[in-house]
């Protein structure tokens, strides 16, 4: 199990309780980000943008500049039907809504991944500082 993985199942514990689709969601948003999934990773999540045409658009979110929103249309072009119906099913949640809230979590969850305006290697990665810097992600939510 690798260092993301560990960080993905202390969230998972972290935030047990406050429960609901919206916790679900973060932790899919996670799981596009974990490298040891097949198909995961920032950087094939950029490729994936950047074939769709958006690779402006998370390439803001990597570098320490001002966030450019993206919609939830934008989301569904970029992810296709088949990923997003899956992240839609395993949260419980539409796939217009699933797509809305990763909209919403992406752009910061990202940003939070790469401080330094740099993509990291995952396994690279320290799971107590990723968290703690979730918990003030979430905390201002």
């Amino acid at each position: 199990m690798g260092l993301l993985d560990a960080a993905l199942g202390m969230l998972g514990n972290a935030q047990q309780g406050s429960g609901g689709a919206s916790n679900n969601l973060v932790q899919l948003a996670l799981g596009l980000l974990n490298q040891s999934q097949q198909g995961g990773g920032l950087q094939n999540l950029m490729g994936t943008f950047q074939q769709a045409g958006l690779g402006e658009i998370i390439a803001s979110w990597v570098s320490t500049g001002q966030n450019l929103p993206i919609s939830a249309e934008q989301i569904q072009q970029a992810l296709g039907g088949g990923q997003l119906s899956d992240i839609a099913n395993a949260s419980g949640l539409s796939k217009a809504d699933a797509a809305g809230g990763l909209a919403e979590i992406l752009p910061g969850l990202i940003d939070k991944l790469t401080p330094n305006g740099q993509v990291s290697d995952a396994n690279n990665i320290d799971p107590a500082a990723m968290l703690q810097q979730f918990s003030s992600l979430f905390g201002n939510r």
